[in-house]
């Protein structure tokens, strides 16, 4: 199966493993699924460190290739097609990045992993990572 994790699962899934669901767990282990990390993801993390919203155990720069590379995730680059689709959701969730993860799963036909609750309104499916 085709999986694009959400920002937060991806920081739970190197720093805070215990905060994910057992099926969650499951999944980002079983080498069979194909797992996408998207670049608004990385983009967000840039930012939110860089301000100080956020925590990694080293510079972004670092931190996340080598741990998308060591998870096997697949990148996943934000397309025209993927900005624009944007424009089409309903407004129910103000985060952009989140926005945008949405439309990309819908592009690209992929199971958003999420513990956002906003997330489950729109039409998109989704792996509930929460606990």
């Amino acid at each position: 199966m085709r999986f694009l994790l959400d920002t937060v699962v991806w920081l739970w899934s190197v720093g805070e493993v215990a905060r994910l669901n057992l099926a969650t767990r499951d999944v980002l282990t079983d080498p069979g699924n194909d797992l996408y990390f998207s670049a608004a993801s990385v983009w967000e993390i840039a930012i939110k460190t860089s301000i100080g919203k956020m925590n990694l155990k080293g510079p972004p720069s670092v931190v996340v290739p080598r741990e998308t590379q060591r998870q096997g995730l697949r990148p996943l680059q934000v397309t025209y097609s993927h900005a624009l689709a944007v424009h089409d959701l309903p407004l129910l969730h103000g985060d952009p990045f989140d926005r945008l993860l949405v439309a990309q799963a819908q592009c690209e036909d992929l199971i958003l992993i999420t513990a956002d609750r906003e997330i489950r309104r729109y039409k998109v499916e989704i792996l509930w990572a929460g606990r």
